[in-house]
């Protein structure tokens, strides 16, 4: 254990944070950070694990919100109507996830030139969405009918592939199917919560047998950065987004995927 991997560590959480809730794909930036650092975590669970922190910065800036919805359970069809909504948005990424695990996290996650093509295209895709326009009829992230959550579910299956970006997939699959913006963003937030704590779970159960004391403190300082970085985003993307759509994430993505790739052919 190096001071220089524990200030990895540090830095890839911040990454993590910064970009967990932003259309431009968390995973793909913190393979590709990790790639060109020489990075390495055990059974790349690093790059999953720290995610949680970021989810957990979610929990905290909407806890009275989840709190309420949590009491009226028993008593109010809306809010049983929004828990049945995320969970069905939730499974179809969960099948998938647990069916895929081992490509994508033994051949997805190990090839950076796919990441950066998929970011360069997941930009094009994004710039020409946040140009159109569409007839929003849900205006609330709470009040989306389940089916429609069905369907923001299956666009996220699409992060599947790292570099894709999971909030980017769940924000495009919204607005096509009616969602505002701000309540498109706010969705991906609330999704994202099961679908990273089952990715939490499911990665933590899968790689149990092969992570150490020197992993374990790797990963609790990405998370605790991850979730210091995402308290920030989260109380500023809404607003943003409501005011500037998603033309510069777009542009982030194909100038990260390019530089990417020139990088990959100078150093490999």
């Amino acid at each position: 254990m190096t001071l220089t991997l524990l200030l990895e560590a540090v830095l890839l959480g911040l990454i993590e944070g910064l970009t967990e809730f932003i259309p431009v794909s968390s995973t793909g930036h913190i393979l590709l950070a990790g790639h060109f650092l020489g990075f390495e975590s055990r059974g790349k669970s690093f790059e999953v694990l720290i995610q949680l922190g970021a989810i957990l910065a979610v929990v905290a800036v909407y806890f009275t919100k989840l709190w309420n919805v949590l009491l009226a359970l028993p008593s109010d069809p809306a809010a049983r109507r929004f828990v049945i909504a995320v969970v069905l948005a939730f499974v179809p990424a969960a099948i998938l996830g647990v069916l895929l695990h081992g490509f994508i996290k033994s051949v997805l996650f190990e090839s950076p030139r796919t990441i950066c093509v998929m970011l360069i295209l997941g930009g094009i895709v994004l710039f020409f969405v946040d140009r159109m326009k569409f007839k929003a009829k849900y205006n609330d992230a709470m009040r989306i009918p389940p089916l429609t959550a069905l369907g923001i579910g299956l666009f996220q299956t699409l992060a599947l592939v790292p570099g894709t970006s999971r909030s980017g997939s769940t924000i495009v699959g919204a607005l096509l199917l009616g969602v505002e913006r701000r309540a498109a963003a706010e969705f991906s937030f609330f999704l994202a919560m099961p679908t990273m704590l089952g990715a939490f779970t499911y990665d933590l159960y899968k790689n149990r047998a092969v992570l150490s004391f020197d992993d374990g403190l790797i990963i609790v300082l990405g998370f605790i950065a991850a979730f210091c970085a995402a308290m920030l985003v989260v109380r500023w993307l809404l607003d943003f987004v409501s005011r500037k759509g998603f033309r510069l994430f777009a542009l982030w993505r194909i100038v990260v995927g390019a530089l990417g790739l020139i990088a990959l052919a100078i150093v490999g």
